[in-house]
This record gives C-alpha cells, structure tokens and sequence, in this order.
C-alpha cells in the first residue's frame, strides 16, 4: 500500500511517501493559499497513485486549518506534534547542510509523521 504523508503549512507542505513499512521525504511544494494548496497535492496524489494520504495534525489555530485542508482532499489524520522539531534535529546531527535543511525540513517532518503513523499501524 502506497501512503502520502502531508505536513500541511500555509506557504510550505511537505510531502513524504511510504511503500511498505518505511516513510521517506519526498518534496516541498510552495503554495500561496488555502486553495492553490488543495489543487497542487491533488495533482500530486493523483498522479502518485497513492492508495491513502495522512495528513499531519498539530495544536491549535494550524491543527484547525490542517483539520479543514485534510476533510477538503478526504484524507486521514494523524497526530504531527513536535515532528518539525525532531526532523531538525535529526537533520543536523546527520550533518545534512543549513540550506537543504531549510528547503527540505517540511519533507522530513512528514515522513517523520508518516513513519509513526505507520509503526502504530
């Protein structure tokens, strides 16, 4: 079964991808909007052919938000507190650069997401 995990933000979504028991960064899209987001992840799932798609759910006035984009592209859910943290540090004592930790930490902070989606699963 073929999964996209989303770490959902309101001018980055990471994305990550699981074919089996191991979720992997994949990419970062830029949006500008609520609705440019939901146009570019379903053009990306569409043409993914992913068979689910969690979407990560934080605290707060941005859980809300996550809540609504993952009901708009009927998508589940799963509970993302403290995965961009632990994708930064991650990210730093594996020695990975400043700038592709910038262009990428969304991207691990899905597929952190997604990987203890699936180790509950």
């Amino acid at each position: 079964m073929k999964i996209l995990g989303i770490d959902y933000g309101k001018s980055k979504i990471g994305l990550a991808i699981a074919d089996g028991p191991i979720s992997e960064p994949w990419k970062v899209l830029r949006v500008k909007s609520f609705e440019d987001a939901v146009e570019k992840v379903e053009s990306v799932f569409a043409g993914a052919s992913v068979d689910k798609i969690v979407v990560g759910i934080s605290e707060g006035a941005m859980g809300e938000e996550s809540k609504k984009f993952a009901e708009r592209i009927d998508a589940e859910t799963f509970d993302e507190t403290l995965s961009t943290q632990d994708a930064q540090k991650l990210s730093r004592e594996a020695g990975v650069g400043q700038k592709k930790r910038h262009d990428m930490e969304d991207a691990y902070a899905a597929a952190i997401m997604l990987q203890n989606y699936l180790d509950l699963k």
